[in-house]
């Protein structure tokens, strides 16, 4: 309720006259109803006086009996068109701001429904909310990290040469569902080896071989906020080359970390770490060996979300915001290292939701 007395005082100032959100996380954020998108519209209308969810005529029971805030329902049938039906929920005059995540096709719709001219993008303010956090949001977030920096030690303790990706895949779902989360693994990348230079993983079913470097990214939901840890170790004695690397990599990490305050911009942030790389012979910009990508992204109840940690990103930090501090590097065909953990920004600095890891032999600080 808070939350929607917040989007509706947001609505006043910008003058719309109602808010339309799809079956997305904001759906979720601002109502409480968890839905799956699909080709049939289910929604919610939100209006400076009244909330009305929309959905298909066949599955208003089932809308009725899910968890979310009250509201008036408003169904359509398979013959109907849902975006005229917003329509008429709306009337004849006014704005109506638009969940940015609504489907392209059912925005056409809304275009022949309402014309061009009364439609207006209702992302950022939708954002300026969700971006940030309450201690409650940082609660779940933290206990959903620490989760999943229990299971990258259970991993570390299952890796031997022999060992199946696939394998380790399938053990920390099992972990992650044993500790609580609310489906097992959002997702799980495990390479080893020349892999670990693909920041998103190879594809096939990979075996650690003997002095192979490992990585594992992997998350989960608790209550729909999300973890993402990543940690790239080495099971046996590494090269001096992977250890000087690994070393810049956390060196870059921590720098990120300590640029963090209040009013920071987002793209300092990605520029400390790329200073850190450049004082010693990695990089400029994107390249290779270096850092590929931005160097971090918000969390929440999506796991990639404002704000960006990324350069041409100005928004200044603000405390409650969420984000990724992972700036990875890459050596081409042989290795890469990526360390992240993720940070809440305070009204001093930044908190660490998860100790970063310790050494190289060392992925979850000793647990």
């Amino acid at each position: 309720m808070q939350r929607l007395s917040r989007l509706r005082a947001g609505m006043e100032t910008a003058g719309f006259a109602g808010l339309l959100l799809g079956s997305t996380e904001s759906l979720r954020y601002f109502t409480g109803l968890v839905w799956h998108p699909s080709e049939r519209f289910c929604g919610a209308l939100v209006t400076r006086d009244r909330l009305v969810f929309i959905a298909p005529g066949f599955e208003g029971s089932r809308v009725e009996t899910l968890p979310r805030l009250p509201g008036d329902l408003a169904l359509w049938q398979e013959e109907e068109d849902p975006a005229e039906l917003v329509a008429r929920l709306l009337g004849g005059s006014g704005l109506l701001a638009l969940d940015e995540q609504l489907p392209l096709f059912f925005y056409h719709r809304l275009v022949r429904a309402f014309g061009r001219e009364r439609l207006t993008d209702g992302g950022p303010l939708v954002s300026s909310l969700r971006i940030h956090k309450s201690a409650s949001e940082i609660a779940l977030i933290r206990h959903a990290m620490g989760i999943t920096l229990e299971v990258q030690a259970r991993a570390r303790q299952a890796m031997r040469p022999g060992v199946k990706a696939s394998e380790i895949v399938a053990l920390i779902d099992a972990e992650h569902r044993r500790l609580g989360a609310d489906n097992g693994s959002t997702f799980a990348i495990v390479s080893f080896g020349a892999a670990t230079a693909l920041p998103h993983g190879a594809e096939g079913d990979q075996v650690l071989g003997d002095g192979d470097l490992v990585l594992v990214d992997t998350g989960c939901r608790l209550d729909g906020y999300h973890s993402d840890l990543t940690r790239t170790y080495a099971i046996d004695e590494p090269p001096a080359e992977v250890k000087r690397i690994w070393a810049i990599e956390s060196e870059a990490q921590e720098a990120v970390f300590a640029a963090a305050r209040p009013g920071a911009p987002c793209s300092g942030l990605d520029e400390a770490a790329r200073k850190v790389m450049a004082a010693h012979g990695l990089g400029p910009d994107y390249c290779l060996p270096g850092l590929p990508h931005r160097a971090g992204h918000g969390i929440g109840l999506e796991i990639h979300e404002p704000p960006f940690v990324v350069r041409g990103n100005d928004t200044p930090l603000q405390p409650g915001m969420c984000f990724s501090v992972e700036p990875m590097i890459v050596v081409p065909g042989r290795f890469g290292i990526r360390l992240e953990d993720h940070v809440h920004v305070t009204e001093s600095g930044a908190e660490w939701f998860t100790p970063p890891a310790g050494t190289v032999f060392d992925p979850a600080g000793g647990l």
